[in-house]
C-alpha cells in the first residue's frame, strides 16, 4: 500500500522490512483458512497486550476466526500503562528522561520474555521514540510533534505482537494504522482536537478496499488509536481511541462484527464494583449501548458505536481471560424489551446555575448563554430550565473542566446572570426504552432520591434515560440500593434472559448457590396428594426442622420466638416448639389457638405484640401470663388500670422502613408500628406512676431485606436506647429474615448475619437478645399444588388458568411477590413457553404469575406446584367469590 505524508524515517518502516527470529519448534500449525468473505475485526486492550500468555489468546482466537472463513483484523493498544507515560513526556514533564529510560526497559524486558530479539525487533521503534524525545520540537511542544510522541505506544505494542505471533508459526502481516485512517476536520473543532481527537473517514471507495484486501497475510495486526492528519502527519483518535479505530475499520470493511477484546466480560446493569449483583446485558441495541457508554460505564467508548451502527456492523465486548462467556453483543437486530438495563453514575459533574429574571421571554437568551459555553470550549451534557433559571451540567471527562476555565466562565456569565456553581457532583442516570412507561415502577427509586439533595432531574428526549444529579458525596451506596429497587420493583426486567445474563458474583465464582429444593425428590407423593383434591397446601416438616436447627445454631441469639402468622398449622407449631422456640402472637384469636394446640405451653414462651388491637385483648393476654409488648403511650394514659403494675416491652420506630414492598414496611412515619424514639422519655414519664416496667425493647423495620447489616444496625440501636431507659433485660430485633423465592436467588447469608449480632452482642453483654421469624422458618416447606382449568391465548399472550388464585394466595396481589411455579405433571416437558398464570377469582388482580416458563404443551388437567408458598399462604386465604379455603397437608418427616 502506497504511503502517504511525511515524517521520522524509522515511523514508516515496515515490520515485513525487518529481520524477523527464526520461529521456534513450538510453532502452532496454521490451519487451512477458506477464502475469506469478509473481514472480522478483533481489538485489544492495554491489559490483553502486555502478557505474553495474553498474545498466545490472541492467536487463538484469531486462528479461530479465521478458520470460521472470515479474514482478521487485530487492532492493539499501547502496553498497559504506556499511553499515560506517553502523555506526561508530551506534556513536557520534568523527568521525562527518566521516564523514557523506563519505557524503553520495559519494551526491551517485555521482547525478551516474549523470546524475540530486542534490538531486531523494535530497535528502530525505540530509536525513533529517543529521536522525537530529543528533537528541538519538544521545547515547545507542538500539536504535531505530541501526537508523534503518542502514537509510538501503539505502533511498539503492534510491532512487538506481530513479531511474536509469526515466531509462533502464525501468517501475521502488519500494518500502519495511519495509511488507513484517514482523519477529518469537524465543524467548531479546536485546534487541539483537529490534531488530538480526531474523528475518521468511515467509508472507503472500492480503490481503498481492493488496497486493503491486498494486504499480505492471512490475518493482519494494526494499531488502535492513531490516524493520517490532513497534513501527512500523525493524528491521535484521543480517549477510547483504539475501540473507535476497531469501529472505524469495521465500517469500512463492511466487517461481519467488531470483537471488543477487554478484562471484563462485557456490559452490566451497574458496575460491578458498586453492585456485586449486577447483571450481565448479554444483547443491546445501538442506542442503549450508547445511552450506557455515554453516562458512566467505562467498557466501550461511546464514539466507537455511531461508526458500526451506521454500517450496521454488529459489536461483541469479550473478555480476553474468559473468552468462554456470553460478553454483550450490540447490534440493530436485539429486541427493545422495555425497561431499565443500567445505572450508571458519572463522577466530578459541574452544575452551573444561570439565574436571571432577565430571560424571562427574552429572544436569544439561551443562543448568548451557550455561544459563551461554546468560546471557552465547554460542551454541555444536562439541562433543566424554568422561566428564570438554566442549569447545565459540564461532564470534566469531555469537557476538560479546570478551575481556570471556570473562572473565565464565570467571570463572562456574571455580566448577563447571577451564577453558581455547585461541584463536585454526582450524575446517576437509568437507561433503557420506554422510560417514561416506567415512572409508575420507580417510586421506591424516587423515594431513595427523596432523601438526597437533588440538584437537577433531566429526562432525555429519545426517552432512553432518566437522570438525577446530586452531591457526590451523598452518591455511596447508592447504587447497590437503587439496583435493588429496579429488579424488585420490575422495572428491571432481569429475568429477560435474552439481554441478561449471570451476575457479577456468579461470573467471580462468589455466588451461593441455593439448595435442590425438597419437592423435587417428593413428586410422586405431591401428585398423589393433588389427586385427593385441589387447590391443597403440602408441607415438609424437616425443612421447618432444618431451618429451626440453622437458626438455633446462632450463638448470639439467646430468645427465639416463631411469628405464628406466618403459618399457624398445628403440627408446624409442634414441631418448632419441640425445637426450643417460643411463639409470637398478634391478636387474642392466635393466643386462643396457641394455647388449644400446646395447652400446657409456658406462658414465657409466649409473645404477645399487637397493632391496634382492642383494649380487651391487651387484658385477655396479660390473663394469660405472656409477655405483652405496646408501641403506643396514649394507650397508657387512657386505659391506665390494664397496664398498671405489668412488665412490658416497648415497640420503637427507629425512623425508617426496609423491605421487600412498601407493604411490608413497618417503620418510620408512614407506618403504624412503633413508638417514635424522640417519645420514648413521655412514654416512661406516663409508665412511672403506673408501676410499669419496661423490661423488653423491640423494633422491627419490615420484611425480606436480605442484608446481614440491616439487623447488626437495629440491635446497635436498640443497645443505645436500653440504656439510657435503664430498666431493659431483653432487645428484640424482630424478625422478617428472607428467602430465596426465585430459583437463582442466592439463600440469606445467616454467617454474616450472625457475625454481626455477635459483635454488636460483645458491645451490649447485658441484654438477652430475642428474634421473631417467621417466613425464614416455614415458607421454602410449604407448596400449593393447583390444577390447571384453561389454557387460552389471546393477543400473543399466552395463559394457564389454576383452580385457585388471589383467594389461596393473596401475597403475589398484595405484594406483588415473586413465587417460582413449575408443572408438576410434566417434569420433562418439552421446549419451555412463558405463560402468565391466573385463578378464576373475578378480579383483574387475579395473576399468581407474569411470564413464567412452562413446557408448551401444559394442558387441562396437569397440577402445578407454587414453590415456597409456606408462609403467609394458608394464614391468608379467604372465601372471596365464595370459594372454599384449600386443603392442607403435612407429608410424613424421613426419619434418615
Amino acid at each position: 500500500m502506497p504511503r502517504r505524508g511525511s515524517g521520522p524515517p524509522a515511523l514508516h518502516t515496515a515490520l515485513e522490512s525487518q529481520a524477523l527470529p527464526a520461529p521456534p519448534d513450538h510453532r502452532l500449525p496454521m490451519p487451512t483458512i477458506p477464502e475469506p468473505d469478509r473481514w472480522i475485526v478483533l481489538k485489544f486492550g492495554g491489559t490483553s497486550v502486555s502478557r505474553r500468555e495474553r498474545w498466545d489468546t490472541i492467536g487463538q482466537l484469531a486462528v479461530s476466526r479465521a478458520a470460521e472463513g472470515d479474514r482478521v483484523l487485530v487492532v492493539v493498544s499501547a502496553l498497559s500503562g504506556v499511553t499515560n507515560e506517553l502523555t506526561a513526556i508530551a506534556d513536557g514533564a520534568p523527568d521525562t528522561p527518566a521516564r523514557l529510560h523506563a519505557l524503553v526497559e520495559r519494551h526491551v524486558v517485555f521482547a525478551t520474555g516474549l523470546g524475540l530479539d530486542p534490538e531486531a525487533v523494535v530497535g528502530g521503534r525505540l530509536d525513533a521514540l529517543r529521536t522525537l524525545v530529543a528533537e528541538p520540537r519538544a521545547s515547545t511542544r507542538p500539536l504535531d510533534w505530541q501526537a508523534e510522541v503518542l502514537a509510538q505506544g501503539e505502533l511498539l505494542s503492534s510491532t512487538l505482537g506481530a513479531a511474536y505471533l509469526r515466531s509462533r508459526g502464525l501468517d501475521f502481516g502488519w500494518c500502519d494504522a495511519r495509511d488507513c485512517l484517514q482523519a477529518v476536520a469537524l465543524p467548531n473543532q479546536n485546534d487541539w482536537a483537529r490534531r488530538l481527537s480526531v474523528a475518521c473517514r468511515r467509508d472507503a471507495d472500492a480503490g481503498w478496499r481492493a488496497r486493503f484486501d491486498a494486504q499480505p497475510g492471512a490475518m493482519l495486526l494494526t494499531q488502535g488509536f492513531i490516524a493520517r492528519h490532513e497534513d501527512g502527519g500523525t493524528a491521535i483518535l484521543g480517549r477510547g481511541g483504539s475501540d473507535t479505530s476497531a469501529a472505524y475499520f469495521g465500517a469500512l470493511l463492511d466487517a461481519r462484527r467488531v470483537e471488543i477484546w477487554t478484562d471484563v466480560p462485557g456490559m452490566f446493569s451497574a458496575n460491578p464494583r458498586e453492585v456485586p449483583d449486577a447483571r450481565l446485558l448479554t444483547r443491546l441495541d445501538y442506542a442503549e449501548a450508547q445511552e450506557i457508554c455515554t453516562t458512566g460505564a467505562k467498557v466501550l467508548h461511546p464514539r466507537a458505536i455511531k461508526p458500526c451502527r451506521e454500517a450496521g456492523v454488529p459489536i461483541a465486548i469479550l473478555d480476553t481471560a474468559r473468552p468462554e462467556l456470553p460478553g454483550t453483543r450490540i447490534d440493530g437486530d436485539a429486541d427493545t424489551v422495555p425497561g431499565v438495563k443500567a445505572i450508571c453514575r458519572r463522577d466530578g459533574v459541574v452544575l452551573v446555575s444561570m439565574e436571571t429574571m432577565g430571560m424571562w421571554q427574552q429572544v436569544g437568551f439561551l443562543a448568548d448563554i451557550f455561544e459563551t459555553f461554546r468560546r471557552h470550549g465547554l460542551s454541555v451534557d444536562l439541562i433543566g430550565s424554568s422561566e428564570t433559571n438554566v442549569t447545565v451540567s459540564l461532564d470534566p471527562s469531555e469537557n476538560l473542566v479546570s478551575t481556570d476555565v471556570l473562572a473565565r466562565l464565570s467571570e463572562d456569565l456574571a455580566q448577563s446572570c447571577r451564577l453558581k456553581v455547585i461541584a463536585p457532583c454526582a450524575a446517576i442516570t437509568l437507561v433503557g426504552r420506554g422510560m417514561r412507561s416506567l415512572l409508575h415502577k420507580l417510586s421506591d427509586v424516587w423515594a431513595t432520591f427523596d432523601r438526597e439533595r437533588v440538584h437537577l432531574i433531566s429526562q432525555s428526549s429519545n426517552d432512553l434515560n432518566l437522570t438525577f444529579v446530586i452531591d457526590e458525596a451523598d452518591a455511596e451506596g447508592l447504587m447497590q440500593e437503587i439496583h435493588d429497587e429496579l429488579i424488585a420493583s420490575g422495572a428491571m426486567p432481569v429475568r429477560e434472559t435474552d439481554v441478561f445474563g449471570p451476575r457479577w458474583r456468579e461470573i467471580e465464582g462468589r455466588l451461593r448457590r441455593r439448595p435442590a429444593p425438597w419437592w423435587q425428590a417428593r413428586r410422586d407423593a405431591l401428585l398423589a396428594l393433588a389427586a385427593q383434591g385441589t387447590p391443597r397446601y403440602a408441607y415438609d416438616p424437616a425443612t421447618v426442622r432444618a431451618r429451626a436447627r440453622q437458626l438455633e445454631a446462632v450463638a448470639a441469639v439467646d430468645r427465639r420466638f416463631y411469628a405464628i402468622k406466618a403459618n399457624p398449622h398445628p403440627d408446624i407449631l409442634r414441631l418448632i416448639v419441640d425445637e426450643g422456640f417460643g411463639l409470637e402472637c398478634v391478636s387474642a384469636g392466635e393466643l386462643e389457638h396457641v394455647f388449644s394446640v400446646l395447652p400446657g405451653l409456658d406462658p414465657e414462651l409466649v409473645l404477645f405484640t399487637p397493632s391496634f388491637a382492642p383494649i380487651g385483648e391487651y387484658a385477655i393476654a396479660f390473663a394469660r401470663g405472656v409477655t405483652v409488648t405496646l408501641d403506643n403511650v396514649e394507650a397508657l394514659q387512657q386505659w391506665p388500670d390494664v397496664f398498671r403494675g405489668r412488665p412490658l416491652w416497648l415497640r420503637v420506630d427507629l425512623g425508617r422502613g426496609e423491605g421487600h414492598h412498601e407493604k411490608v414496611r413497618t417503620g418510620g412515619l408512614a407506618s403504624k408500628f412503633g413508638l417514635q424514639v424522640d417519645r420514648v422519655e413521655d412514654f416512661l414519664a406516663a409508665a412511672r406512676p403506673l408501676g410499669v416496667r419496661v423490661t423488653g425493647l423491640h423494633a422491627h423495620l419490615g420484611s425480606g431485606v436480605d442484608t446481614p447489616d440491616h439487623w447488626r444496625e437495629v440491635c446497635d440501636e436498640l443497645g443505645g436506647i436500653a440504656d439510657r431507659i435503664g430498666s431493659i433485660d431483653t432487645i428484640d430485633i424482630g424478625g422478617g429474615l428472607p428467602i430465596p423465592y426465585r430459583e437463582d436467588d442466592e439463600p440469606f447469608d445467616l454467617d454474616a448475619w450472625s457475625a454481626g449480632l455477635a459483635e454488636v452482642k460483645a458491645a451490649y453483654p447485658a441484654y438477652r437478645l430475642a428474634i421473631e421469624p417467621g417466613r425464614f422458618l416455614v415458607a421454602e416447606a410449604g407448596v400449593l399444588l393447583l390444577t390447571t382449568t384453561q389454557v387460552v391465548e389471546k393477543g400473543g399472550i399466552r395463559r394457564v388458568g389454576a383452580d385457585a388464585g388471589m383467594n389461596v394466595l393473596l401475597r403475589p396481589a398484595l405484594y406483588e411477590a415473586w413465587h417460582d411455579i413449575h408443572n408438576l405433571s410434566r417434569p420433562d416437558g418439552g421446549e419451555m413457553v412463558a405463560f402468565d398464570i391466573v385463578g378464576p377469582i373475578c378480579e383483574s388482580g387475579d395473576v399468581l404469575g407474569h411470564h413464567r416458563p412452562l413446557p408448551g404443551d401444559t394442558a387441562p388437567g396437569d397440577v402445578l406446584l407454587v414453590a415456597d408458598a409456606g408462609a403467609y399462604g394458608m394464614a391468608m386465604a379467604n372465601t372471596y367469590n365464595l370459594r372454599a379455603l384449600p386443603a392442607e397437608s403435612v407429608l410424613v418427616e424421613s426419619k434418615e
